[in-house]
């Protein structure tokens, strides 16, 4: 039993792991069932016995992608009450998972706009467990005090990560590369965004914790 359970995780990891290929390469249109089930050596009966729609593969796709980061942000030592070094941390989070799925990245972005309604809705909830958590952190820093209360959290935290988003965009095609570093672009977003939310700018914006 526990050899069969074993070897279907093996192969959901291994359809996963096509899909993502084939997603990046051929877009979310482009993409067929076939195509993934034979990337992944297996036939498309397997294929939808592990997931019944294209749409439910794409799910696990982005979730995929993102499951290092939203597992990170669950644990309470990356959250320290401390703005700057909080927002530091999730930005070096998030954008690990951007430089790391750059393709995919690029390949959602690009086709953005002729994305089926379906597909668009299982992007925006496979993303949302991320964003989610910056939301509710940025709520519970307005309670605090810590965070202006006039701050609508929901698009400052889309206005931060689309900064991060920018910026990866940007370096990957050699933009800037030999004026700043990556270091350095996301520790000025996280500096700027700090200094237009917080209550008081001149304590929030510190990004080392102490020691």
């Amino acid at each position: 039993m526990n050899k069969t359970i074993r070897s279907s995780a093996l192969t959901r990891i291994r359809l996963i792991e096509a899909a993502s290929e084939v997603f990046a390469t051929l877009g979310v249109q482009g993409a067929t069932t076939r195509e993934i089930a034979r990337l992944a050596r297996v036939n498309e009966v397997t294929l939808f016995r592990h997931f019944p729609s294209k749409e439910q593969l794409l799910k696990a796709v982005i979730e995929n992608a993102s499951a290092l980061q939203t597992k990170a942000l669950d644990s309470p030592r990356v959250w320290t009450q401390k703005l700057g070094v909080d927002l530091n941390n999730y930005a070096q989070l998030y954008n690990a998972m951007l430089e790391r799925h750059e393709d995919l990245v690029r390949t959602f972005i690009g086709e953005a706009k002729r994305h089926p309604e379906a597909a668009r809705q299982v992007i925006q909830e496979a993303v949302r467990p991320l964003s989610e958590k910056l939301v509710a952190y940025l709520e519970s820093s307005q309670k605090r005090g810590t965070v202006r209360p006039e701050v609508d959290p929901a698009p400052a935290v889309d206005m931060f990560t689309g900064m991060l988003l920018a910026g990866m965009l940007c370096r990957t095609v050699r933009c800037n590369q030999d004026i700043y570093s990556s270091e350095e672009y996301i520790k000025t977003c996280v500096d700027i965004f700090v200094r237009g939310i917080a209550v008081n700018p001149s304590i929030a914006y510190d990004l080392e914790e102490d020691s």
